[in-house]
């Protein structure tokens, strides 16, 4: 019915059958068999059985579980302990002391190292002088690529696409094993409805159910239809849970929900993400309701393990397990070692704790054997999945083979990274018909992002590099060639601020990534007003430094930072025509921006080729077709701002007196753009909603249909989407929610007529009994190009 199920196509990939995935592993079987051979010998059960595929699950499932019993039986206490250490190379472990600790059989697995000259040695040290020969994984953030970013899951969410989705996760994954990377810690999925929050850009928006499509699409892309082989890695969906509810906006700060609400809204991405087959999940930083997520076994135990029936790896957050001394639930480390692992988390990230106190904790008896030997299973059986048992260099190929410069430009993905980042534009306002421009006359270019390399990449840009970005100058440039002339004005900095500008650089203290440049801002203002005069047109990018759209990057106010609209507003007293860009990773509030330019296009952080692909619709090379996966409120005041909330008893009603009801007196009410907003260069009309039948009885299903004509001069998509309200039920339910959304492509002057089925999946809800159900009564179908602006028809459910 929609994208969402539609295969990706990745270009430019070899793409690798499992015959050719087994030949391979054979090409490489001297070092692998040479790495395992003394664990071969100890093991009835050994690589071969890892490598056979029965063609049963549940043979399958077997096979594993007596491969991993045993070996746990050959485990001293140390040794299950060591299975349950994540390190990092850095100053606390250098890479000897790390080769070391590897030999000793005291780790397992490494994050943050991702070149195949540093994982090789501590591969072999694992393979070939620890005493089990248990072979290591090596994990990182692969979130929206690795050597290619793409745009930000903001942006990617903006799509409405899972093919494009799924794509960039498979080129990603295809990246990150060339690399010798066996899990990624993504899909990031929690919900968030504060844009203060600034890891919004790492999540995929508002809606459960559009975040929770995207959370199928990732692991598919990541994972394959295994992740056992050589170019695919294992996805870790994080951050479980209900991070994105931070009280405040402020990261890692404490998350008080009702389970209700949990169930509802944020909840359902996680649990996709595990059903589509996510092999691991990453634990919160965030208190639950009291109870840090890291110590929390109604969270860890009787939701994820019981309810859900999760069979993969947990794997804490930075240092989380000692900062539950931190919270007030541990008085020492010691606690904190045991209270995490009575709760099920397999993994300590940078452990602190593991390795000191759980020897101590299992020969006091405070912890018993078998919940060390549950959370060592888990991590063996993740190993086993990955496919590190059968070959331990699965990924990171011969020696020989390694790439002489990591960082090569033929080892990115461009193609897949431009389709996807126009993919991902929005569209906000087009005056006029501003846009598309002409490739002639004389533009202004400016702004203080308009050539950087840095920012456009986003945050979490795993191996990107600054320097392989396409700005957008550079797009501009690459598009226009000799036909046009291209005027350059930096125009003010992001920030005033200095302590900002420090606290940004803290941490990149060595290499600062916010630059100021020293003049006054009368003086560059005065420049970028000088250069707008000469042109016939000027276009300013504008937004956030990347850093400021990242963890720990919470703000007090959404608006645009800095002077950048007093540069604005002087470009506009111009009267030339006034195209913004915006660069951000959160929703700003635009409110000026939005009355003011001539034209206005959200690109948010788009990645490696993000100026090829915003040149590409600013000149019409591309129509876009993007749509806001989050409300964008009027202003911090107005916040939080999402589309589907509670109906409540005196709601405001536009157009009416706002006495007395639930609204803000002092500004409009209502998102300034809503859930699903995006425009096109050409122009549509959704008519004529009709439903199949008025009255259906359960377990039966009716069709939805309305008839999308484009109406305008160019050939384009846009996004229908399937909204349901249930207005009467035994608790109060939401104004509407998405239930459905198909892309569709039309010529201009085209018709196409759109269904979507209305049935049990559409219908259901969590009632206040925590209970999956289905109860009668009338329910609205809407159907729209965004949620606010939409068809009603209704029926009865008997």
């Amino acid at each position: 019915m929609d994208h969402k199920n539609a295969a990706p196509v990745v270009e430019g990939l070899e793409t690798v059958s499992p015959e050719q995935a087994n030949a391979g592993l054979s090409r490489r079987q001297a070092l692998g068999a040479m790495a395992s051979a003394a664990f071969v010998a100890g093991m009835a059960a050994g690589p071969a059985a890892a490598r056979s595929k029965p063609a049963r699950a549940a043979d399958r499932a077997a096979t594993k579980k007596a491969f991993v019993d045993k070996l746990i039986g050959q485990m001293t206490v140390d040794e299950k302990v060591g299975q349950l250490r994540l390190i990092s190379i850095g100053p606390e472990m250098p890479h000897a002391q790390l080769m070391d600790e590897v030999a000793a059989g005291r780790i397992a697995g490494s994050f943050n190292t991702v070149v195949r000259r540093d994982n090789r040695p501590l591969q072999e040290a694992a393979v070939k002088r620890s005493r089990l020969k248990i072979p290591l994984f090596f994990a990182y953030d692969v979130v929206h690529g690795h050597r290619t970013t793409f745009p930000i899951p903001l942006g990617l969410a903006s799509s409405f696409d899972m093919a494009v989705i799924e794509r960039m996760a498979r080129v990603s994954a295809v990246e990150a094993c060339n690399d010798g990377v066996d899990m990624t810690f993504a899909p990031m999925v929690d919900i968030s409805h504060d844009p203060r929050w600034g890891r919004t850009s790492e999540g995929f928006g508002e809606d459960p159910y559009l975040v929770s499509e995207c959370a199928r699409a990732s692991v598919r892309g990541f994972q394959g239809t295994s992740p056992d082989q050589p170019d695919t890695i294992m996805a870790a969906v994080k951050h479980f849970a209900l991070y994105g509810a931070v009280e405040g906006g402020r990261d890692y700060n404490t998350v008080d929900m009702s389970p209700l609400r949990m169930h509802q809204v944020y909840l359902p991405p996680y649990k996709a993400a595990i059903d589509a087959g996510s092999g691991g999940v990453m634990v919160a930083l965030n208190s639950v309701n009291g109870v840090p997520a890291t110590s929390n076994t109604w969270l860890m135990q009787d939701l994820l393990r019981k309810q859900w029936g999760f069979k993969g790896v947990t794997v804490s957050d930075h240092g989380a397990i000692t900062e539950l001394t931190r919270h007030g639930v541990a008085r020492d480390n010691r606690e904190a070692a045991k209270l995490a692992i009575k709760a099920g988390i397999d993994l300590s990230m940078a452990d602190q704790v593991y390795l000191a106190e759980v020897p101590g904790l299992i020969a006091s008896g405070e912890i018993k054997m078998a919940e060390l030997d549950a959370c060592v299973r888990e991590v063996l059986g993740a190993k086993y999945d990955m496919g590190l048992f059968a070959n331990p260099f699965l990924r990171m190929g011969k020696q020989e083979d390694d790439p002489v410069d990591v960082r090569s430009n033929d080892r990115l993905h461009r193609e897949p990274a431009r389709e996807i980042a126009r993919d991902s534009i929005v569209l906000l306002e087009n005056r006029n018909q501003t846009l598309p421009l002409k490739k002639q006359g004389t533009i202004a270019l400016v702004g203080p992002l308009a050539d950087s390399g840095l920012d456009i990449l986003g945050s979490w840009s795993a191996q990107g590099v600054a320097e392989q970005a396409v700005t957008v100058k550079a797009g501009i440039e690459k598009a226009i060639g000799d036909k046009a002339k291209l005027l350059i004005a930096r125009g003010a900095n992001v920030l005033d601020d200095q302590k900002v500008v420090d606290y940004l650089n803290f941490l990149n203290w060595d290499k600062p990534e916010v630059i100021q440049d020293p003049r006054p801002l009368d003086v560059m203002i005065e420049e970028a007003v000088a250069v707008a005069n000469q042109s016939d047109v000027v276009i300013a990018v504008v937004g956030e430094v990347r850093g400021m759209s990242h963890e720990s990057s919470s703000r007090v106010t959404i608006e645009m930072p800095g002077s950048q609209r007093k540069l604005l507003q002087a470009l506009k007293a111009t009267g030339k025509p006034l195209v913004v860009l915006l660069m951000n990773g959160r929703p700003l509030a635009i409110g000026w921006e939005k009355d003011n330019a001539d034209a206005l296009l959200e690109t948010w952080y788009a990645g490696t080729e993000g100026g090829n692909a915003i040149a590409d619709i600013l000149f019409g090379d591309h129509n876009p077709s993007a749509k806001l996966p989050i409300s964008f409120p009027r202003s911090a005041g107005q916040i939080p701002t999402y589309y589907n909330a509670l109906r409540i008893g005196r709601p405001y009603t536009p157009g009416k007196p706002g006495n007395y009801t639930s609204q803000y007196f002092e500004e409009e009410q209502g998102a300034l753009y809503p859930f699903g907003f995006g425009l096109s260069l050409s122009t549509f009309t959704l008519t004529d909603l009709k439903l199949s039948a008025s009255r259906i009885r359960r377990g039966e299903k009716l069709t939805a249909e309305a008839t999308l004509t484009n109406t305008g001069s160019f050939a384009g998509a846009n996004v229908v989407q399937l909204y349901i309200a249930d207005p009467y039920a035994s608790i109060a339910r939401p104004v509407k929610e998405l239930k459905g959304f198909q892309k569709v492509t039309l010529k201009p002057g085209e018709s196409r007529a759109v269904r979507f089925e209305v049935g049990p999946e559409q219908l259901k809800f969590v009632n206040g009994e925590l209970k999956e159900v289905i109860e009668s009564g009338q329910f609205d179908v809407q159907l729209g190009l965004d949620s606010r602006d939409v068809l009603q028809q209704s029926f009865h459910l008997a």
